[in-house]
């Protein structure tokens, strides 16, 4: 695969007008001691007075089932969140769903198995090589970022201890803030634990949560520098991301004096209006490591009545933390947003794919 350029235009980040370009190169082969094999993909994100913002994209077993489609046992207890009667699916031993329908326990699992890939792979080892388990620490933003076992996945590979370090910070409305009416409010930062010396080693911070406008993510990262004095590089680990997100991020004055690099599965994100919260695939075979995956997980998501693409507007996340925590919220907000813009519930998307069985 060629290396590949997107270039973008957000009119509405800032002031002025952004425009910039999306830069990704050719995917590189890994393989793993355990899972497999699969391949990890260098990019950045570039806007004009920035400094480029690093990215790498993964590709292995678990990242793909979790972005796009995965073949499961028919399990009747998910059938029935979902709104499909057992007997719809008598002797059926398996199915075909989208990674959106992976959730709880079982999402965890997989997201679990996907970020072990991403921490073992070449592209962070020399991270590892350089600093001192004392020098790592890991902020997973509650309450997402508690399932990614990126603390887990780091002893997994390397065998090393490092501080893990939970906050809180969400969304909240606010008026005043143009385009996105919300701001970002902090309710907890446990860093109680470390005394000074223990909070002057840290020079890596690991930041475990997905990305949708980039609010969240440039907040967090401007209150780990002010308590962390000593912080030289950050590692974002961000299953979900979208490029206006990241573009977001770029244009912080707050991750221009560290190195930032941003780690995602598979593929970038758009981000719909009107709040651009819902975050659905891109449709450009360059920005998928497996452009393949992406045109069997839209012909899955299929059209609807007015000759629209689904996965135009499916958002890859739709609850983001309750497709972890809540899986019958995820299936409400699932069913809002396919009801107001396709007039389709997910019960009437994955009856019509067990009709082609």
């Amino acid at each position: 695969m060629s290396p590949f350029n997107f270039p973008f235009n957000f009119p509405d980040i800032s002031s002025q007008p952004v425009q910039g370009c999306l830069e990704l190169d050719e995917p590189l082969p890994y393989l793993e001691k355990t899972d497999g094999g699969g391949f990890y993909r260098s990019g950045r994100i570039k806007v004009p007075g920035g400094t480029g913002l690093d990215l790498v994209l993964y590709h292995n077993r678990a990242t793909a089932r979790f972005i796009y489609l995965r073949n499961c046992a028919t399990d009747r207890n998910l059938l029935n969140l979902i709104g499909i009667d057992e007997q719809e699916v008598v002797g059926l031993p398996s199915m075909v769903l989208p990674g959106q329908l992976c959730m709880g326990a079982e999402r965890s699992a997989l997201i679990g198995e996907a970020i072990r890939f991403l921490i073992g792979a070449p592209i962070l080892q020399p991270t590892f090589a350089r600093f001192s388990q004392q020098n790592l620490a890991v902020f997973p933003i509650a309450r997402e970022g508690l399932k990614y076992s990126v603390t887990e996945a780091i002893y997994d590979n390397y065998g090393l201890f490092c501080d893990e370090i939970v906050l809180d910070a969400h969304h909240v409305f606010n008026s005043a803030v143009p385009v996105l009416n919300r701001s970002v409010e902090f309710t907890l930062f446990k860093d109680k634990d470390l005394d000074q010396q223990q909070k002057e080693n840290i020079a890596v911070a690991f930041i475990a949560d997905s990305i949708a406008s980039g609010l969240v993510m440039k907040e967090v990262i401007a209150r780990i520098k002010k308590r962390f004095d000593h912080i030289q590089q950050v590692e974002v680990i961000a299953p979900l991301a979208t490029i206006r997100g990241l573009c977001n991020l770029e244009l912080c004055a707050d991750a221009r004096d560290i190195r930032v690099r941003v780690h995602v599965f598979e593929t970038l994100l758009n981000a719909l209006p009107p709040d651009y919260y819902y975050s659905a695939h891109y449709n450009y075979p360059g920005i998928h490591i497996q452009p393949d995956f992406n045109r069997e997980y839209r012909d899955w998501w299929g059209l609807d009545g007015s000759e629209n693409w689904i996965a135009d507007t499916a958002c890859a996340g739709y609850g983001w933390s309750e497709a972890f925590y809540s899986p019958r919220k995820q299936i409400q907000m699932m069913n809002s947003q396919l009801e107001a813009r396709h007039g389709l519930t997910i019960a009437d998307i994955v009856r019509r794919n067990l009709r082609k069985l």
